[in-house]
């Protein structure tokens, strides 16, 4: 497959690469390395659902306690860098970027997002960070093409097989978790998220490109691809 040259993208034209996905289907990697080569901005939304669960377990709240998860999802600053070579999150001045991948927070983060007045503020933040941009940016989650940017220019579902989302996960996780706590955090974190957006089934004009069979820079390519056959 030959990748075409990002440098066909004009700078200064709006370009919001809306991208979704179950977890382990490398969204975050692949999303990451396609802003990079566009020179476009990156948004992790998981990233801001992992910092909110983050502050709410820090602060001792009740995840079940939709109205408290909600009011702290309103409250709390929220800094996300959207450079795609810069990771960094931080939570009212904390720097949270390691601790929102823990195993504590992975297995408690569907609690904040099927929450859905916390959701409603996320997504609210989410389509700020997108006017932020300049409108120059790849953002991913599992409702980017249907809910905070269904205008967006591209809209791509990536998937995988749940054998291919194991793997992946596992080989990013270098042996950290057991088997069970990885797939929890895969097909488990699917299932509950899945009940307030849908993010299996690619809607109205939205790309779905399965990855099972394609390594990393073949998705990247993949990606670009229909970024340019959509977009250019």
């Amino acid at each position: 497959m030959t990748t075409p040259d990002p440098a066909l993208f004009r700078q200064g034209k709006s370009l919001v690469i809306a991208i979704d996905g179950p977890s382990g289907s490398g969204k975050s990697s692949v999303s990451r390395e396609t802003a990079r080569r566009l020179h476009a901005a990156y948004l992790d939304t998981g990233a801001m659902y992992r910092a909110v669960t983050w502050h709410c377990l820090d602060r001792g709240l009740d995840l079940a306690d939709a109205a408290a998860v909600e009011s702290a999802a309103k409250a709390v600053t929220i800094e996300l860098s959207t450079d795609p070579d810069v990771e960094s999150v931080r939570v009212d001045g904390v720097d949270v970027t390691e601790a929102i991948r823990e195993p504590r927070v992975s297995t408690a983060v569907s609690a904040v997002a099927t929450t859905l007045g916390a959701r409603a503020e996320l997504v609210r933040r989410q389509r700020q960070q997108i006017v932020d941009s300049g409108r120059r940016i790849v953002a991913e989650g599992r409702d980017i093409t249907t809910v905070v940017a269904p205008e967006a220019e591209v809209r791509i579902l990536l998937t995988a097989s749940e054998e291919a989302r194991l793997r992946r996960r596992g080989e990013q996780l270098e042996g950290t978790q057991s088997a069970e706590q990885l797939r929890r955090q895969v097909t488990h974190r699917d299932k509950l998220d899945s009940a307030v957006v849908n993010f299996s089934q690619a809607a109205d004009g939205v790309v779905t490109i399965d990855s099972s069979e394609l390594d990393y820079e073949q998705t990247v390519s993949a990606v670009l691809t229909t970024i340019f056959g959509v977009a250019h």
